[in-house]
């Protein structure tokens, strides 16, 4: 890919050049070579899709599920053709390593398989006889034409979340993928185009804040689907609610794992390692806090220690790389800017992953794991979302001391607990306010049929993504009472 990769945009089944007056580079944060140049679609692009999409609900809305489900297979099938042609372009603009590209879009594949159930997921009830004679049916519709705001981290999956559901439900679909990193929606969307998708049913936007703003104002888009930091998803839900539109928003996470005296050690070096440093540290089931409770501190902070200096930093492309760069310079700023915040407030930094060199990188984006210790849990970056490869550490006396910490937090994606003991398994599963907990998991992600849960601060409206979550938001009930003469 050369600076002459301009990326288009995908109305009504073509792909179109933008006439956008700004375009961003698109740039691989490992080597920093610019791979291309995304345009800040106009409002009007915008529209251009929505009508595309309104025109293309007329017919699709009518095609029997079992049909629609069709092009899915299919298009199962050209994203295994492809699986790691995507998974290469993933890596080169995200920066995560080759493996954690190919389990994510094995994740986006498994969306398209359960969306393939359609048929019985969109299911509704009926009872014969509420009164004498008379019947009453429920019945799912589709909402009509629904978006997706995606984020940079995951590139490939989580437009997944959303759209094979939308699509097999009925509803079609405009996907606005992050600017950071819309390569690889470039390439799903030439896959796209071989599936043979009736026109308009699926369309791509890119661009920034105007293409979004728009999105959330235009009155044909019925349902929004965000993901993203807190901030923007409390302005994406407000804006799309206040315009009278259905809204599901994950936003930010701190994802504590709560270490017992009587953890397996080797099982919880591991999860814990990988949920901290997989991905950089840029996913919203990260580790970023790790509770030792009592005794475990004697032996936990070591194991992080030697698993922070021996993880592999480096390109995602190359073999034996464990854990690749961050997104921008920015982000890396920021984060060695909290690794600092934290030692200010009194933790000791016993891994500095602070101005890291990689040979023959020596430009790129790099942070390596960093580990600080006797972290204040009252201070700032106990409480604010890193988003990098940095796990603070926190020592409490009792299992309750961790858990009122977990409740206490303004976030509530993610909590593991380590332990050998089913009893404390229970009372933190019970106790913990947390969307998705983890046992003995260091990432408690869940499969497509379960919906990615996220409570306060994670998660803004009422239905998630994924299985039937993502059934019920993307259709709307009409019951039906029938009598008969």
């Amino acid at each position: 890919m050369s600076t002459e990769n301009i990326l288009q945009n995908y109305i009504n089944n073509e792909w179109r050049q933008s006439s956008a007056s700004e375009y961003l580079d698109v740039t691989n944060p490992a080597t920093t070579e610019v791979l291309g140049k995304v345009p800040l679609s106009p409002s009007a692009e915008v529209d251009q899709a929505v009508q595309a999409a309104a025109e293309a609900l007329v017919e699709w809305r009518r095609t029997p599920p079992t049909n629609r489900i069709q092009y899915l297979f299919k298009f199962k099938n050209l994203l295994e053709a492809n699986f790691d042609d995507i998974a290469r372009t993933i890596t080169m603009e995200c920066g995560k390593t080759l493996d954690e590209s190919r389990g994510e879009m094995r994740r986006a594949i498994e969306n398209v398989e359960v969306a393939c159930g359609i048929p019985t997921l969109m299911q509704g009830y009926n009872l014969e006889d509420i009164a004498t004679g008379i019947d009453e049916v429920m019945i799912r519709q589709p909402v009509g034409v629904c978006a997706a705001i995606a984020p940079f981290n995951f590139p490939g999956m989580i437009v997944f979340w959303f759209m094979p559901y939308a699509i097999a439900c009925g509803n079609t679909y405009i996907v606005k993928p992050s600017e950071k990193v819309p390569l690889t929606m470039q390439k799903i969307f030439q896959l796209i185009e071989q599936v043979g998708l009736p026109k308009g049913v699926i369309n791509l936007v890119n661009g920034s804040k105007e293409t979004v703003d728009t999105i959330l104002e235009h009155p044909t888009i019925k349902a929004i689907s965000f993901v993203g930091s807190t901030p923007v998803a409390k302005y994406v839900y407000g804006r799309a609610t206040a315009n009278g539109k259905r809204a599901q928003c994950q936003g930010g996470a701190k994802n504590p794992m709560i270490v017992l005296p009587d953890a397996d050690d080797e099982l919880t070096r591991i999860a814990v390692t990988e949920s901290a440093f997989g991905c950089a540290g840029q996913r919203c089931l990260a580790a970023s806090l790790a509770v030792m409770v009592g005794e475990a501190k004697d032996w936990f902070p070591d194991a992080m220690t030697e698993a922070a200096t021996t993880r592999v930093v480096g390109y995602g492309l190359e073999a034996g790389v464990e854990m690749g760069p961050v997104i921008t310079s920015q982000s890396k700023d920021r984060i060695e800017g909290l690794i600092q915040k934290g030692s200010d407030e009194g933790a000791k930094v016993l891994v500095d992953g602070r101005n890291a060199s990689i040979s023959g990188y020596e430009a790129g984006n790099f942070v390596r794991p960093t580990i600080l210790n006797d972290v204040n849990p009252s201070g700032e970056i106990a409480q604010t979302e890193i988003f990098g490869p940095v796990l603070s550490l926190i020592h409490v006396n009792t299992i309750d001391d961790a858990i009122a910490m977990v409740n206490s937090g303004r976030y509530g994606n993610m909590a593991c607990l380590f332990t050998g003991s089913g009893a404390a398994a229970r009372k933190f599963r019970y106790e913990a306010e947390i969307g998705n907990i983890g046992i003995n998991l260091g990432v408690a992600a869940p499969m497509a049929f379960f919906p990615f849960s996220g409570w306060k601060e994670s998660f803004f409206g009422d239905m998630h993504g994924q299985g039937r979550d993502a059934v019920e938001f993307f259709t709307q009930k009409k019951v039906v009472a029938e009598r008969w003469a």
